[in-house]
């Protein structure tokens, strides 16, 4: 960077790993349910994982326990 410019470059602290709302873990399913998932990826652009978010985020929301 040349001395005589006043521009700065700011660098801001790298935030630990797993500190960005995002939790990782691994999952057990059914192939099929794999291939199905894989299907709609192949749709739609969106990855396996956006997906498998965008999925269990709907079924929280619509779930209902019955007693």
């Amino acid at each position: 960077m040349d001395s005589t410019n006043n521009e700065s470059l700011i660098l801001h602290p790298k935030r630990p790993k797993g500190d960005d709302g995002y939790k990782i873990f691994s999952i057990r399913i059914k192939e099929e349910t794999v291939s199905k998932i894989e299907s709609v990826s192949s749709k739609t652009g969106h990855t396996r994982n956006e997906l498998i978010g965008i999925f269990l985020e709907y079924a929280i929301e619509h779930c209902v326990i019955e007693d």
